[in-house]
């Protein structure tokens, strides 16, 4: 013959609660697959895309003012998981270098400003997260929570500091 125990309220309602919250933990683990397979899907494209992206806008500009020196911007790969770096020459010497991280789903963005007075290079950095709904992989900026939906509008933000010799 079985025991029949009445089970107190508050019990049920912390089950409840542990339930509720269990779902919740599953669905977000069901989400981070999705996106970790996304990124190991597309992410190495996107990366390939916004390098390429990177170089033609630099030549662009750099075709604007033939024969300058100052503006003679070059992009060089560092690395064959798509990084590189961004060099623009004194007097107004700016470097970026992208390095991206397909694990972690983030590129870090390194600037260097050369300053001309005499005082040590400022530097600044910024993290661009691979962001995504489980069908489309975009890249987001982590501080500000800007979406970049193409390589092209992430190549003009990160290109702007480099082009113009000045921080954001």
């Amino acid at each position: 013959m079985g025991t029949s125990v009445v089970v107190a309220d508050w019990i049920k309602r912390i089950a409840d609660d542990e339930r509720r919250r269990d779902t919740v933990r599953l669905k977000e683990d069901e989400i981070t697959a999705r996106k970790a397979d996304l990124v190991r899907r597309n992410g190495q494209r996107l990366i390939d895309e916004l390098r390429a992206t990177v170089t033609r806008d630099v030549e662009a500009f750099r075709d604007e003012f033939a024969g300058d020196r100052a503006r003679n911007i070059v992009v060089e790969a560092t690395a064959p998981d798509g990084g590189f770096v961004v060099l623009k020459p004194a007097p107004t010497a700016v470097s970026l270098t992208v390095t991206p991280n397909l694990e972690a789903a983030a590129m870090v963005c390194h600037y260097r400003f050369t300053l001309t007075n005499g005082l040590p290079p400022r530097e600044d950095r910024i993290d661009v997260m691979f962001a995504g709904d489980g069908e489309t992989l975009l890249m987001k900026h982590h501080g500000s929570g800007q979406v970049f939906a193409t390589a092209d509008a992430l190549s003009e933000f990160l290109l702007t500091p480099v082009l113009t010799g000045r921080p954001r």
